[in-house]
């Protein structure tokens, strides 16, 4: 170490000594200003031995020239450059957090071989906004610059305590403005992992090889390994030029196939399948997030950070600001025990939600609960209890009339769904046969009310006889998860037959939350943001809803009227 802390660097004082990587060193200083005015910064310096090395020296007047231009909200800034007694040196902001790749092994060490899906996704979408943000960059002539970052990594990716994303070391990001510097055809820098189909053969690259590079981080979060490992560089980039590396799902099958689906158009072979743009990466994710984690934002990310490095936080002085029911909140994203998740010996332990009405009997939940509980049950079957719940409250929140259309439409032009019935068991019937059908005879339990709507049914997998009589098998107990997952989803149904659309949408995001993979959560969902008249929003719970329950009899009605309403959208959004 050159330098000691304490030391004045030019106009910067040193605070402390980061590290090493490749060619420079770096310290935690502050810019000292006039009247006792200081900035806190990273100070990046060439190491001695290298500040003879023409190339380097190049590569890094390089990124000073580009990252200086540069001033956006996922891109670390540059402030300064410089010579010091003849050492070269880069002020840049400092970020008060961590290195994505420190976050992977510190995540691996805490026992969670993976990031949680919307922490990955949200990580990947601000990424992006970064990196479009320095494609699209001009000169004051307004010609593009063209630059490239080409060494996407972990490495060189900050997360903040505060949950935000930063880029940084533009090092060897290729700028057409900066030929002097550029890397000859057939030459290759970089991380060879990370390395597009393109960029592995030595070719001209573009913005899309960044848009590779940064599904290849998001790839590695969401499984926990790259997509390519431990062989030799030779071999591994045959591999990655070939594609010859297997699917998110293949490796983790709790991703959903949507984006799975997003994540592989990012690492499409030819870069022309690729999404043309960071930005379309971006918005693929986004509109992932508003299906699947609509009320996820950087605090959750904060949180995530702050709870890794807990001990790192505190042993400095400062506080961690970090809710007690994160973890649970963790454990819900990742379907694990609170209690598993990111709890240290001695730290109190989250406990599971309760039972919200602790009168009803497990049996009689199992009877009237509206969404499928338990792995096994059927589609259908599904659709049967709803329809007789739905029969029971007269109508049920499909048919009751005054709401505002319950369709993904042009809001000056509402086109409907029409929900229609299925019977619980053929031949069809109305909903009052159906329901005189499932409900026993007086004597062995009291008629279902509206205000009670608890009858009896048959196992809901196979239609019940003419006469057969209520199981008396016991019904499996409900979690303490799932109990609370029910709770929400009947709310929401209220909540929407009393038009009260914004907490029917609270609810049932309160449903997606416990239980993502339930379709008729999301569909509720849908209904109150339609009715609110967020009809983008409500397009993506449609189709989180479509993907879970294909064969739905209502499926093929919402994907005629989604298709309707983008085909209307596409119409009036005038080409860019």
């Amino acid at each position: 170490m050159s330098l000691q802390p304490g030391e004045q660097f030019g106009r910067y004082e040193l605070v402390s000594w980061l590290g090493r990587g490749g060619m420079a060193e770096t310290y935690r200083a502050r810019l000292v200003a006039e009247a006792g005015v200081t900035k806190p910064v990273l100070i990046k310096k060439v190491l001695p031995e290298f500040i003879n090395d023409e190339a380097f020296i190049a590569m890094f007047i390089s990124e000073a020239r580009i990252s200086a231009t540069l001033s956006h909200g996922n891109i670390a800034q540059v402030y300064d450059f410089g010579r010091v007694e003849g050492d070269y040196f880069l002020a840049m902001e400092f970020v008060e957090g961590q290195p994505l790749h420190r976050i992977l092994k510190r995540a691996h060490k805490s026992g969670m071989s993976t990031i949680p899906i919307p922490l990955a996704a949200f990580i990947a979408m601000e990424m992006c906004r970064g990196l479009h943000y320095a494609h699209t960059r001009t000169d004051e002539k307004g010609q593009p610059l063209g630059i490239v970052h080409r060494d996407i990594s972990p490495d060189n990716v900050l997360i903040s305590y505060e949950g935000q994303v930063k880029i940084v070391d533009f090092g060897i990001a290729k700028a057409r403005e900066l030929r002097g510097f550029s890397t000859e055809p057939g030459i290759v820098k970089g991380k060879y992992l990370f390395f597009s189909p393109e960029q592995a053969q030595g070719e001209e690259v573009d913005a899309r090889t960044d848009v590779w590079a940064t599904g290849i981080v998001l790839y590695e979060m969401l499984c926990g390994k790259l997509p390519v490992e431990d062989d030799a560089p030779e071999v591994a980039m045959d591999r990655l030029i070939s594609g010859s590396f297997p699917r998110l799902r293949e490796r983790n099958p709790s991703v959903p196939a949507e984006l799975d689906a997003i994540v592989m158009e990012a690492l499409a072979l030819n870069k022309e399948e690729r999404y043309a743009s960071c930005h379309a990466f971006g918005d693929a994710l986004a509109g992932f997030l508003a299906a699947t984690a609509p009320r996820f934002s950087a605090v959750s990310l904060s949180h995530f950070v702050q709870e890794l490095f807990r001990e790192d936080i505190t042993s400095t002085g400062r506080q961690v600001q970090v809710p007690p029911t994160f973890p649970e909140q963790l454990a819900q994203w990742r379907g694990q025990s609170p209690t598993a998740i990111l709890a240290p010996p001695g730290r109190p332990q989250p406990q599971p939600p309760t039972d919200p009405d602790p009168e009803r009997s497990p049996a009689k939940d199992v009877e009237t609960r509206i969404m499928p509980p338990r792995k096994g049950m059927s589609v259908g079957a599904v659709v049967g209890l709803v329809l007789l719940v739905g029969a029971i409250l007269g109508g049920g929140f499909l048919v009751w009339k005054g709401m505002r259309p319950k369709v993904v439409g042009d809001p000056s032009n509402p086109q409907p769904l029409q929900l229609t019935e299925a019977p619980l068991a053929p031949p069809p019937s109305p909903p009052a046969e159906r329901l005189a059908e499932a409900t026993p005879p007086p004597e062995e339990e009291a008629p279902a009310t509206e205000e009670t709507p608890e009858p009896a049914t048959a196992p809901a997998q196979e239609p019940p006889p003419t006469s057969a009589a209520p199981t008396n098998e016991p019904a499996p107990s409900l979690s303490a998860e799932e109990q609370e997952a029910q709770a929400a989803y009947d709310s929401a149904i209220q909540l929407l037959e009393k038009k009260q659309f914004a907490p029917a949408e609270q609810r049932a995001q309160r449903c997606i939350q416990l239980t993502p993979e339930n379709a008729e959560c999301h569909r509720v969902a849908a209904e109150a943001s339609s009715g609110r008249g967020q009809f983008d929003k409500a397009v993506g719970y449609y189709r989180r809803f479509l993907e879970l329950a294909p064969d739905h009899e209502l499926a093929p009605q919402i994907r005629k009227s989604v298709a309707s309403y983008e085909q209307r959208k596409r119409r009036r959004t005038p080409s860019q």
